[in-house]
């Protein structure tokens, strides 16, 4: 790789041990995959959740706090897996709590801001259009690409580490013009309404291209997607398809037709959204005897403004007293709903907010294990997809549905 003089000094250890290691795992990760060079990023985020780093992944945390590591761009942090206000009410293990707070301990004395979101995107660290980042949650990686027209792969905890030490990250993948042109035109027929209905859709056309390097081009019936819908959309698609980017046409910043997308290359193939293929994909995630343990909303975190919808929806209700109702948001929201008294509504009807974690996360299979979890309700295209390896089963409806199945106990 061409390095610049600077480069090549954090490599030498001029700047310390802790930034030499930095700079060397991303020259391992640059060469891996064929980068001619480094780019500056403009901040990083980092996936640093105790149910993936375990015992080595902290000591390797520690072990760069303590030979002086210091961030040298803003670097925040995504969901943890411990809610540590709520670890008696999901019967957390202590060894996992103490383990995200060295984790967090370790972030934190490096200079991280430990805001502990998925949705940093929304209220912390807008993306610029055009800008670098190393950012890691997939989730927040589609909306940067797509919705933002910045630019980041989805970078693995120790890679963002990396590149909040040295402001650094390899110039490959979606940091490259022509990765980011569109590969697949897909042709939607049915208008997607809701937020569950983006997801789903997500979830409709991730199933079928499957391809970190490919880009859907979404045309036809779509409507003037707000911002949530686009973030279900684009974590829905990361989480089924593996994929980094989309265009809509006229919606997101970086093209303005379908042609401009494709360039001067024909797509690599046509998928159709045909009428009937949300309700389709909903119908593939079968409410079983219709019985419901749990209901989630919040994969990604919950916005302002789907906060205020719930707890709209929910206000005069009560939950049944045989099921959980779990709100994953940031603290930063979560702060602002109180002000507003939307908290107060939610919790008076039985719900529970979850802040700084995602639940899939959260050492789920053994939370439902403990709990008697079987089944699981959500709106999160993306939770329902992820969920099912932890045992649970999961069940994908629209916003009104679930807060019907967490006053009734089911799904009908």
């Amino acid at each position: 790789m061409k390095l610049t003089d600077e480069e090549k000094a954090m490599l030498q250890g001029i700047r310390g041990e802790a930034v030499r290691r930095g700079m060397e795992m991303q020259v391992a990760v640059g060469e891996f995959f064929g980068a001619e060079d480094m780019v500056q990023v403009q901040s990083a985020h980092v996936m640093c959740t105790s149910d993936a780093l375990d015992d080595a992944g902290a000591t390797f945390l520690e072990e760069l706090a303590g030979a002086g590591g210091r961030f040298v761009v803003p670097t925040t942090t995504n969901a943890g897996s411990v809610e540590f206000d709520h670890v008696e009410l999901l019967q957390q293990d202590p060894s996992h709590v103490a383990l995200q707070r060295r984790i967090d301990t370790s972030m934190v004395r490096m200079g991280a801001l430990n805001c502990c979101t998925c949705t940093n995107y929304q209220g912390i660290m807008p993306p610029r259009f055009g800008e670098h980042l190393a950012w890691g949650d997939t989730g927040a990686v589609i909306f940067a690409n797509a919705v933002a027209g910045a630019r980041s792969n989805f970078e693995g905890g120790p890679a963002a580490v990396a590149a909040g030490l040295t402001g650094r990250t390899p110039r490959y993948g979606f940091h490259l013009d022509a990765t980011r042109r569109g590969t697949v035109r897909v042709v939607v027929q049915e208008q997607p309404r809701t937020i569950s209905d983006w997801g789903t859709l997500g979830c409709f056309i991730g199933r079928k291209v499957d391809d970190y390097w490919q880009v859907p081009v979404l045309e036809g019936n779509l409507g003037y997607p707000d911002v949530d819908r686009l973030k279900h959309l684009g974590a829905s698609l990361a989480s089924y398809g593996s994929l980094a980017m989309f265009h809509i046409p006229g919606i997101t910043p970086e093209i303005r037709s379908t042609e401009e997308a494709f360039g001067l290359r024909e797509p690599d193939r046509i998928i159709e959204v045909h009428p009937g293929a949300l309700r389709e994909t909903y119908d593939s995630f079968p409410a079983g005897d219709g019985s419901v343990d749990l209901v989630i909303f919040g994969t990604p975190h919950l916005s302002l403004m789907e906060v205020h919808d719930l707890a709209r929806r929910l206000e005069g209700k009560r939950v049944n007293a045989n099921v959980k109702l779990l709100l994953t948001t940031s603290s930063l929201v979560k702060s602002m709903a109180e002000r507003l008294g939307l908290v107060r509504i939610i919790e008076e009807a039985g719900g529970t907010f979850l802040c700084g974690v995602c639940f899939y996360l959260m050492y789920p299979a053994e939370i439902a294990r403990k709990l008697g979890v079987r089944s699981l309700a959500t709106n999160s295209a993306k939770l329902a997809n992820i969920i099912a390896g932890a045992g649970i089963r999961p069940v994908l409806r629209d916003e009104e549905t679930c807060i019907q199945a967490a006053v009734t106990g089911r799904v009908e």
